[in-house]
């Protein structure tokens, strides 16, 4: 009876896509300022801080950089590099960032949901030691559906597993042992986070349909649990508590109806195709995030744009082709393209994604600004500096509006390279960000072992970025 309860939870819980959905922080919100919101857009691959540093630099900054040297410039005196320039009007708003390490995190050809939990991490439940940073974002600034992750998942190779076009495992957790599940197509995001408002009969009558068999299980789990003890008697309790908390997120969702209503994307039905092309899906899980943000469904999403294991289709010159992202890591020329050119135009695809969301927020009024003024948006490799990467860099590129409370607009930032005096990993980095919206923890993340003999502190957040 465990194990058909327990069967039938998860599949209600991941066909919401909200196994987190609830805030559990008691850190109250002002209602009446603007909450704030994240996107953490991460890739497959690796991502090479060579390609990642301006091309303006003048020689003596250029072999501080060769060095690894700490360096902070303004990027109003400096070209971005060719395949950031679809950001080239949001360049006020920009940051690269340069010389984290996460060899903490799990590195190599894929990091599961380590490279934002900044700790080990593998398939298995065991590997998550507590929630992703985005989670603990979320719980600062909650809404009806807390989290929203999406993803284009593996289709062939790569370490994770995942169906292409459902619903499956995510990259984030929410919790120690508690994988998040993310939507693998815009097609299955739409059907779910939408259904509520939806005009389609067959969705209006199951989403009626979901909400009865919810409350049938709430009202009669706690009886079921009756003759039971100890640790079982707790997982059911865990059970209940879930589904209590999915029908307390849809009352939430039901109050805003019109205003979620108003907001939902008006995909192009190729959007919505079971046989949609990669830059398709991209584009049309972008539009689905926009519309979850913009409706007040939630305020961060994670997104991952690609994996190791997922091939490429409908690509910018090799259309007809299923381009291996794992071949392009280990650099063959695919259809007459050398992979550094496959990367860069990956690459620049990934920067339209964002420029396409930054002008969509910059139009929405809020407060007496817009609502991009609100939002910081991350982009960053999962596994870090190459494909096969020891974690000793993770470059981010990072978008922030203005009211964003880390001082991260218009700075190329080099920090210290790895085992200097004032070097930084990515905990340190996730703590600053904590710290920045109302969580004071001393230290998230794991600690890297290999920096002890250096004698640095490692804990703490960054403070050349708190405002």
């Amino acid at each position: 009876m465990i194990n058909n309860r327990r069967d039938f939870l998860k599949h209600s819980l991941m066909s919401a896509g909200l196994m987190a959905s609830v805030n559990s922080s008691g850190l109250a919100v002002d209602p009446s300022k603007a909450p704030m919101r994240f996107i953490f857009m991460h890739r497959g691959n690796g991502l090479w801080p060579r390609v990642c540093v301006p091309p303006s630099l003048d020689p003596k900054t250029l072999e501080k950089e060769n060095r690894k040297e700490a360096i902070d410039v303004d990027l109003d005196s400096h070209d971005l590099p060719e395949w950031m320039d679809p950001l080239s009007e949001h360049k006020e708003n920009l940051t690269i960032l340069q010389g984290l390490s996460g060899m903490m995190c799990t590195t190599g050809h894929h990091s599961w949901c380590s490279s934002m939990g900044v700790f080990k991490a593998n398939e298995r439940l065991g590997s998550i030691r507590w929630a992703t940073v985005d989670f603990e974002l979320a719980k600062l600034f909650p809404s009806p559906v807390n989290h929203i992750e999406m993803a284009c998942f593996p289709d062939g190779g790569g370490n994770a597993k995942g169906t292409l076009d459902g619903i499956a495992t995510g990259f984030s957790a929410y919790g120690p042992q508690k994988p998040n599940f993310a939507f693998g197509s815009p097609r299955i995001a739409m059907e779910e986070l939408f259904k509520s408002v939806s005009t389609d009969m067959s969705a209006k009558t199951q989403y009626q349909l979901d909400r009865k068999v919810l409350e049938f299980v709430a009202n009669n789990e706690g009886a079921n649990a009756g003759p039971l003890y100890g640790f079982e008697k707790a997982k059911v309790k865990n059970y209940a508590d879930s589904v209590e908390d999915i029908r307390d997120r849809n009352r939430k969702i039901d109050a805003m109806a019109d205003v979620i209503r108003r907001h939902v994307p008006k995909l192009d039905k190729k959007y919505l195709d079971p046989n949609i092309t990669t830059i398709d899906r991209q584009i049309g899980h972008t539009e689905v995030l926009l519309g979850a943000l913009i409706s007040g469904l939630t305020n961060v999403v994670a997104f991952t744009v690609d994996e190791l294991g997922h091939r490429y289709t409908g690509f910018p010159g090799l259309e007809g082709m299923r381009l291996n992202m794992h071949d392009v890591g280990h650099n063959k020329v695919i259809g007459g393209f050398a992979a550094e050119e496959i990367r860069n135009r990956c690459r620049t695809h990934h920067m339209s994604l964002i420029d396409r969301i930054v002008k969509r927020l910059k139009s929405v009024p809020e407060g007496g600004g817009t609502m991009f003024d609100n939002t910081t948006i991350f982009y960053f490799p999962d596994g870090g500096e190459t494909h096969h990467s020891r974690g000793s860099e993770y470059p981010f590129v990072v978008i922030s509006g203005d009211n964003t409370r880390v001082d991260l607009r218009r700075r190329y930032v080099r920090l210290p390279n790895y085992g200097q005096a004032g070097h930084k990993t990515l905990g340190n980095w996730y703590t600053t960000l904590l710290n920045a919206y109302g969580n004071s923890i001393e230290h998230y993340g794991a600690i890297d072992n290999g920096l002890l003999k250096f004698g640095h502190d490692q804990k703490g957040p960054i403070e050349q970025f708190l405002v």
